[in-house]
C-alpha cells in the first residue's frame, strides 16, 4: 500500500548579476568568474508531490516543455543520494524568462535540493546538496543560499554578504536568445593566470558598496559585466535597453549573466513607471530584491506543513 502523499507549493526565486567579471578559460572548460548574485522577486512556481512507495519514479508537468530538464534530474539526484523510495511528483509554472541569464532553470533545481529531502524525510548533509547542486549547473549552489554572494570559480565558490536592498527594479526581457556558449567564446578569454585567481576586485567593491546601504548610484561604477561588450555588438537592442532605463532615470542599469535580461534600479516608483512606458514594447516587469532573510522565510511558509522548526537547513518532520 503506498503512503499519504506530502504536498508542498512553493516558490523558486530568479536572480541577477550586480556584476559579472570572467577571468579566462579553466583547464576544466569552465570559465573563472567573479561575481555578485542577487536573487529577485520573480520566480517560477513549482508543486511538489512525494507518495512513499516500494517503487521509485520521477513525474514532471510543466508549462513549458524543457529537453533534460533540471526539476527531473534533481530529483534523481536526491532519491539516489537519500535512499528514499516513491513517487516524486511536480507541476511547474514557468514565469521566469528563458535564456535571460536570471537562472531560470537552476533556481528550479535548487528548489527540488531543498523540498524533496524534507518531503521524503531524508535529510542530505548540506554540504552534499552543494555539491549535488553544482553538477546540476553552476549558478545552482546560490540558490541554495539566496540574498546577496560573491560567487569566485565557476560561481560555485560563495561568500555570503550583507543584503542589497533595491525596491523600484524593472526587469527587461528581450525577445532575443543569447547562447551563452557563443558569449564566452566572443570574449576571447584566455587560460587563467593562476596569479589572478586569489585577488577579488571589483566584486569586492560591490559588495561593499550594496552591504553597506549605499543606494544604486553610489555603486554603479563598480557594476560591471563584461558580457555587455560583445552581446551588446551582435544584439544592439539589448544595449539600447539599457540605456532606456538610464534616460528615464535608472541609477543603476545592467544586462544580467550572459544576456538577454537587463535590469535598472530606480529611487521611486514613478521614474519607474515611466522607463517601464518607453519599454512598452518589451516584456517588462517590476521586481525587487530578495534578501536572504526574506528569502529563507519563503521557504519555511512553503514547506511549514512538513518542518518541526525554523532552522536551515529545514529540518523535515518525518526525519527518524
Amino acid at each position: 500500500m503506498p503512503g499519504t502523499t506530502r504536498r508542498a507549493k512553493i516558490k523558486a526565486f530568479a536572480k541577477v548579476n550586480l556584476c559579472l567579471e570572467v577571468l579566462g578559460c579553466r583547464p576544466d572548460g569552465y570559465h573563472d568568474l567573479r561575481t555578485v548574485f542577487q536573487t529577485i522577486s520573480l520566480a517560477d512556481d513549482l508543486e511538489v508531490g512525494f507518495t512513499p512507495g516500494r517503487q521509485t519514479s520521477v513525474e514532471l508537468e510543466s508549462s513549458v516543455d524543457i529537453e533534460n530538464n533540471l526539476v527531473v534530474r534533481a530529483a534523481r539526484a536526491v532519491l539516489e543520494e537519500s535512499g528514499a523510495k516513491g513517487l516524486a511528483k511536480f507541476r511547474l509554472k514557468k514565469k521566469i524568462p528563458m535564456g535571460g541569464g536570471l537562472g531560470g532553470g537552476s533556481t528550479d533545481a535548487a528548489a527540488v535540493l531543498i523540498a524533496l529531502p524534507v518531503l521524503t524525510g531524508r535529510p542530505i548533509a548540506w554540504e552534499r546538496l552543494i555539491d549535488i547542486g553544482s553538477t546540476l549547473g553552476s549558478d545552482v549552489p546560490f540558490f541554495l543560499m539566496g540574498g546577496s554572494a560573491i560567487g569566485l570559480g565557476r560561481g560555485t565558490e560563495l561568500y555570503p554578504v550583507a543584503d542589497a536592498q533595491a525596491q523600484h527594479v524593472l526587469l527587461v526581457a528581450p525577445r532575443v536568445h543569447v547562447s551563452t556558449a557563443e558569449a564566452y567564446k566572443a570574449l576571447g578569454r584566455p587560460l587563467t593566470s593562476v596569479d589572478s585567481l586569489p585577488k577579488i576586485n571589483i566584486s569586492q567593491l560591490v559588495a561593499l558598496a550594496v552591504g553597506g546601504g549605499r543606494i544604486a548610484g553610489d555603486w554603479r561604477d563598480f557594476c560591471s559585466n563584461d558580457f555587455e561588450s560583445v552581446v551588446f555588438r551582435q544584439y544592439p537592442e539589448i544595449g539600447e535597453i539599457r540605456r532606456k532605463l538610464e534616460k528615464f532615470g535608472a541609477r543603476l542599469a545592467r544586462m544580467t549573466g550572459s544576456g538577454a535580461a537587463v535590469f535598472g534600479v530606480f529611487e521611486d516608483v514613478w521614474s519607474m513607471d515611466r522607463a517601464s512606458s518607453a519599454l512598452r514594447n518589451e516584456t517588462v516587469i517590476p521586481i525587487s530584491f530578495v534578501s536572504r532573510a526574506r528569502y529563507f522565510s519563503a521557504w519555511r511558509k512553503g514547506l511549514s506543513q512538513h518542518i518541526d522548526d525554523n532552522q536551515w537547513p529545514l529540518h523535515s518532520r518525518y526525519s527518524r
